[in-house]
């Protein structure tokens, strides 16, 4: 509790003057924020519980979080990792803000006793375990956390802050452990559950069952209609309850590299590759000129990159390799010096003949035998590749038997030495034995130790000014002749321009169709002020222009018919196509044989000789609960009335049932149905409270 305590004083004075800082940031958030004034009036991101959640507490959840993250990693975020943390702030704030009613209901706090045990007595907070854990053992390290605490007041102030927000986060986190724990521990397992649950496992049926699919009657034989869809999703409206969602129409004007640009570009890549020769500090070069990758590194031949493996005859210091395509972007390699180190290179082909494990002995004689041919063929100068893509049971036989370059200890012993001992080109002028099976080695680079320090310069050919101004412009004039979808379509075909088409679009949705990063489209397709058949500004994604127009939009609620219709259609016509198929059912009398021929080719029995309670599926019929269930609930020699499961119509007969014997203790099966309630509740706990505090998500807004 001391150090504790003593950390809180140290930080009086500094979370005082952050606090300020933060009134500060509000205040200029407030006056040119879009959220102010000047912009929209609105500031909200959503409520919870009843409580409104303004931008600013939303972003200072954000900051904490980024802090954890950067107090435990110690690396700059990305775009993706700030997005995913923007959603880990909101669920913590439904924690803090739903949670906290049920905890003051419910009288549940963390007391300042248990907040020291947290941080430093016998109950460690997972957390900080996870940030104190020794590197070498993987196991938390007590003396590195006291060490940290008692050291804290000399720590800068960024690092003193974030423990102290970290801090903040341990005792609402303490209380949900608690909340969770009480609902956990509510459930209880009778000896009945136990019971039923010990004969699911190990009661047996044998059975036998007409099926009847649903696709054996044509779709044309049964007519939907719109009205009958809606009745069935109201009739299912816990199935299809959705969010908001939009669709949408987009077309594309790709910002593509002229013939301009590349001529342009290529002038300045010979440049550069000019001045790269030229250059007296070649790393310093490379990491002030390259545009992407590794600018200056050392390679073994085995590490060098492919393109420079595969110059022709020996590398030269000094020398620059290049330009290489790969994409679009453009490599130079410059081989800044030549040096050693302790390990061994070589490179070499081979020809296998397999005769490795499970071989018989006159299989593998026969390899040997093969080999010593194809030795005999090499020393009268026959063509080494040619007899590997013609003979090498290795997939290296495609490549004329090239392995290319490999360091010294990562091929088989008897491989290796036969080839590292080597000191010249040149064929082994003998059959290697490994437990592959028999080799034959061409040296095609003798052992080396060299290694080679190279600079590397990436550069991009992207479009220039005319050409990126050129395409904004077509899209520019599109959008602002298209006034609505009519227009939209119009012009999309008299330009020939594909027109792409993205449903069910959420609200906190990045991707919209084939584009990945069209965050700013999505946030237009939530806007107030746009509705269905409005066509958008040019939007700026993944390098080229797109302009879209909203087609469709459904809020949260109950799904709309367009939104579903393909799914309620199926399973409407299966529920006429189930009244047509019982209906001829019931004329037909006699055993299940004999009903299913005289219901024709159709219907088919089939039989199940160890069927078990807890099955989901029948062979053939797939997922059909309801007629395993049939199976066990009705007397031996009974049948069922006809069963409706997903693809079609069952009648079980049940021929024989076996009951298990009963046990001494079912303690065993308790626990493992407890277990499995465990993780069910757990699972839940969080979905109840969400819905419970009726929360209204408006981040789309913002972000």
């Amino acid at each position: 509790m001391a150090v504790i305590n003593t950390i809180r004083e140290k930080l009086g004075v500094l979370v005082l003057v952050f606090i300020g800082v933060a009134i500060l940031a509000f205040i200029m958030a407030d006056l040119f924020g879009p959220g102010s004034s000047f912009s929209s009036p609105d500031r909200s991101v959503g409520e919870i519980a009843g409580q409104d959640i303004n931008i600013q507490e939303f972003n200072d959840k954000v900051d904490e979080l980024e802090n954890q993250y950067q107090m435990r990693s110690n690396a700059p975020l990305n775009e993706a990792q700030r997005a995913a943390i923007r959603n880990q702030a909101w669920d913590a704030l439904i924690a803090e803000k739903a949670f906290g009613k049920q905890f003051s209901k419910l009288g549940l706090t963390v007391t300042d006793e248990e907040m020291v045990d947290m941080v430093q007595g016998d109950n460690i907070s997972p957390e900080i375990q996870q940030a104190f854990t020794n590197p070498e053992t993987g196991e938390f390290d007590r003396n590195q956390l006291v060490n940290y605490l008692q050291n804290i007041q000399n720590m800068p102030p960024q690092q003193q802050m974030q423990w102290y927000m970290f801090e903040q986060t341990l005792r609402p986190a303490r209380a949900r452990v608690k909340y969770d724990n009480l609902l956990l521990y509510s459930e209880y397992v009778t000896n009945a559950e136990a019971r039923r649950e010990y004969a699911s496992q190990n009661a047996v049926a044998e059975i036998k069952y007409l099926y009847i699919p649903y696709y054996s009657i044509g779709d044309s034989a049964v007519q939907v209609t719109d009205k009958e869809l809606q009745q069935y999703i109201e009739k299912n409206k816990s199935r299809y309850q959705s969010e908001a969602t939009r669709s949408v129409k987009y077309v594309l004007f790709p910002v593509q590299a002229s013939d301009v640009d590349r001529d342009s570009f290529t002038r300045q890549l010979n440049q550069l590759k000019e001045d790269l020769a030229a250059a007296r500090n070649d790393s310093l070069f490379a990491v002030r000129n390259s545009e992407g990758g590794l600018a200056f590194s050392t390679y073994g031949l085995d590490q060098l990159p492919t393109e420079l493996q595969q110059v022709s005859g020996q590398l030269e210091q000094g020398q620059v390799y290049g330009p290489f395509q790969q994409e679009d972007n453009y490599v130079l390699y410059k081989l800044s010096s030549i040096a050693t180190d302790a390990q061994y290179r070589a490179r070499a082909s081979h020809i296998l003949i397999r005769a490795g494990e499970g071989v018989t002995p006159e299989q593998k004689a026969e390899a040997r035998q093969k080999a010593e041919g194809l030795l005999k063929q090499l020393r009268s100068g026959a063509d080494f590749a040619k007899l590997a893509s013609e003979n090498s049971d290795d997939p290296s036989a495609s490549r004329g038997g090239d392995l290319g370059w490999f360091a010294e200890g990562r091929m088989v012993e008897p491989f290796e030495k036969a080839v590292f001992e080597r000191s010249e080109r040149g064929l082994v002028n003998r059959v290697v034995e490994t437990n592959y099976g028999f080799h034959l080695i061409n040296v095609t680079e003798p052992k080396t130790n060299q290694v080679y320090k190279v600079a590397r310069v990436q550069t991009n050919l992207v479009a220039g000014d005319q050409t990126r101004n050129e395409a904004y412009r077509k899209a520019e004039l599109f959008a602002a002749e298209a006034n609505d979808q009519g227009d939209f379509d119009r012009l999309a075909k008299e330009q020939k321009l594909s027109v792409e088409e993205a449903r069910g679009v959420g609200q906190n949705d990045r991707r919209v169709g084939n584009l990945f990063n069209a965050r700013q489209l999505v946030m237009w397709l939530f806007e107030d002020n746009t509705d269905k058949g409005d066509v958008s500004r040019v939007f700026e994604v993944d390098d080229q222009y797109v302009v879209a127009v909203l087609t469709g939009s459904s809020e949260k609620g109950l799904a709309p018919v367009a939104d579903v219709r393909e799914e309620v259609t199926t399973l409407v016509k299966n529920e006429k196509k189930a009244k047509i198929i019982r209906d001829r059912l019931a004329s037909m009398s006699g055993s299940l044989e004999e009903i299913a021929q005289k219901y024709g080719a159709d219907a088919s029995v089939y039989t199940a000789s160890d069927l078990k309670p807890s099955a989901f599926s029948l062979a053939t019929v797939g997922y059909a609960p309801a007629a395993v269930g049939a199976a066990f609930g009705q007397a031996e020699g009974a049948r069922s009335a006809p069963i409706e499961v997903q693809q079609g119509i069952v009648m079980v007969e049940t021929v024989n049932k076996t009951e298990p014997a009963e046990i001494a203790d079912y303690a065993a099966v308790k626990e493992q149905v407890q277990q499995r309630r465990y993780g069910r509740t757990a699972a839940m706990i969080m979905e109840a409270i969400k819905e419970k505090a009726e929360i209204e998500d408006k981040r789309y807004r913002f972000f």
